[in-house]
């Protein structure tokens, strides 16, 4: 094949589908052109991965584009502070999206030899998504759910969870790929895609409920900690605060006590002080016996904290390098850790409990990528989640962490009370709609109250992921099964 019959085939056309997957992302929202990117993807492969070396190279194209584009956001923690970690922006832009896409490689690869080829793609794309969601810690960023979250698809969320509705869009999509006449084709990819991209209701009004103040202090990253301006952002921390009226509770953001908690006695009774009797929920690093810890604390009105809870899912070369001390002599640290081993991870989940309205799951910034992080077998009133993500740019990627807020409220049938350093910080109600919101980079505080948690737990939040496990792993198993008998009446055929 000449270079120029290979780009105008595989790498073109899988540049082409990938960067459609990828416009349904924040910043360009353009979800509509998701379900038919979709089915053209299951034809490309069924066209070019006719071997499993060629379905994983065209898996690989495919893949490397839609990371690249939906991830570019990436390189904006390097530039934090650019003098030391700016040399490792290029090789995040390149490395990560080529090294997520080999994820579809692989499963592209193993299901064009097992799987018939009228579900291989199917099967590919889920188990590499699969995969994805769990291997080396997980990173299931950017999956389809979270591109529907806005969708009357993401109306089955609360029954099969953000994996279930990727894996049932990924089905469809291959359904409507294997219609045979052109015609029909065309109709049945209009038809699904305006079908599932069609926007939910507006969210209900809230009623009455507790009052939550989520407060958003707008400190950047690259000022966060430096003395002067760190004393900026603490005051305005304060004042909103102790503005009026009283809440019932006051969130702050991810590390916004700028102190060691064994070190803050006097500032959280100063805390303590401006919250005039409402509790104050904060994000703060502690260190105990060489370790240290992202935490997350409540602040009584004398200023004692009763309640700690510490990160438990950190993120890899962000608050913690795998072998650090090996790293570390190489120049490569965790941006947001100190040296070395970096943070440490804490202990199993807890809940937090609120006065006057009940029990919280913790959770902060990068857990809530990950649904069995918001499980509680507990009762529970709500998801609180603290970030910063000043880390993640002024867009794109604060868009794209939100999202995944509003399907964890799905998968829970809880609200979340989101709260950003620089946004966005958000009221989130149990069917993943944002009630109430501050955008980027805007300094002040959201009063809202909390609305209700569903009436009936969701079916997710009782089962998890097992139940559409195991409908994968039956459906893999049956088309594995096709396939060798298959080649074994072809075999017998040929005698």
């Amino acid at each position: 094949m000449t270079p120029n019959r290979l780009w105008s085939g595989p790498i073109a056309g899988g540049i082409l589908i990938g960067g459609a997957l990828a416009l349904g992302h924040a910043p360009f929202y353009q979800v509509w052109i998701v379900f038919p990117a979709l089915v053209a993807f299951a034809i490309f492969m069924r066209h070019y991965g006719t071997s499993p070396k060629r379905a994983a190279w065209s898996g690989w194209i495919v893949g490397t584009a839609y990371f690249a584009i939906s991830l570019s956001w990436i390189i904006n923690p390097f530039f934090v502070e650019p003098e030391k970690h700016a040399w490792m922006a290029p090789f995040a832009a390149i490395l990560l999206p080529a090294g997520l896409a080999l994820f579809w490689a692989a499963g592209f690869a193993v299901m064009s030899r097992f799987a018939p080829p009228k579900l291989s793609w199917a099967l590919g794309l889920i188990w590499a998504e699969l995969a994805r969601a769990f291997a080396f810690t997980g990173f299931p960023w950017g999956n389809v759910a979270s591109l529907y979250v806005d969708t009357v698809a993401a109306q089955i969320v609360p029954v099969v969870g953000a994996l279930g509705l990727s894996v049932v869009v990924i089905a469809v999509a291959q359904a409507v790929a294997n219609v045979p006449n052109r015609l029909m084709l065309g109709v049945a990819t209009i038809v699904a895609g305006i079908a599932i991209a069609l926007p939910r209701p507006a969210p209900e009004p809230v009623g009455d409920g507790p009052l939550v103040r989520l407060v958003q202090p707008n400190a950047p990253q690259a000022e966060k900690w430096v003395p002067e301006r760190a004393e900026v952002f603490y005051q305005r921390l304060l004042d909103s605060t102790a503005a009026e009226p009283r809440p019932d509770v006051i969130v702050w953001p991810e590390t916004s006590v700028p102190y060691l908690l064994e070190f803050a006695t006097p500032i959280l009774q100063e805390i303590g002080e401006y919250g005039r009797g409402a509790p104050v929920v904060a994000g703060i690093n502690r260190y105990v016996d060489g370790r240290y810890f992202n935490s997350l604390i409540t602040i009584d009105p004398d200023g004692s904290v009763p309640q700690v809870y510490d990160k438990r899912h950190l993120v890899p070369f962000g608050e913690y390098v795998p072998f650090g001390e090996v790293f570390a002599q190489l120049g490569i640290y965790g941006l947001a850790a100190s040296q070395g081993g970096g943070f440490t991870t804490g202990e199993d989940g807890k809940l937090i409990f609120l006065p006057g309205i009940g029990a919280a799951v913790p959770l902060i910034c990068y857990e809530g990528l990950f649904p069995a992080l918001s499980h509680t077998d507990q009762s529970a009133r709500l998801i609180l989640l603290i970030t910063n993500d000043a880390w993640f740019g002024p867009a794109a990627g604060p868009e794209q962490h939100l999202v995944q807020s509003q399907l964890r409220a799905l998968e829970q049938g809880l609200p979340v009370v989101r709260v950003a350093n620089t946004g966005i910080t958000a009221m989130i109600n149990a069917r993943g709609q944002i009630t109430a919101r501050l955008p980027m980079n805007e300094q002040g505080h959201l009063d809202a109250v909390l609305p209700p948690q569903t009436a009936v737990r969701p079916l997710f939040a009782t089962y998890g992921e097992l139940p559409i496990l195991l409908i994968v792993l039956i459906s893999t198993g049956l088309g594995i099964a096709a396939m060798s008998r298959n080649r074994i009446d072809q075999a017998n055929g040929g005698r």
